[in-house]
């Protein structure tokens, strides 16, 4: 599994956004404290107190930012 094949990974979520049926989760997600990460962005729709559909963005973080706004 992923967590065995990577033990020293770890997630971090930065914010949490729910509106109607639909549950956002914007997280920094790293292989380990060394990694910059990626920013994942997932979204869930649930439906009787269960999650009925997902998606997710993911990307890996950048080594130079160009615009000047960091991801987080």
């Amino acid at each position: 599994t992923w967590a065995t094949e990577k033990p020293n990974a770890y997630s971090e979520i930065i914010r949490v956004i729910a509106e109607g049926d639909l549950v956002v989760v914007h997280v920094h997600d790293r292989v380990n404290k060394e990694d910059r990460g990626s920013a994942v962005v997932d979204i869930f729709r649930v439906e009787n107190d269960k999650i009925v559909e997902h998606w997710d963005v993911i990307q890996e973080i950048p080594e130079k930012d160009y615009s000047g706004n960091t991801m987080f």
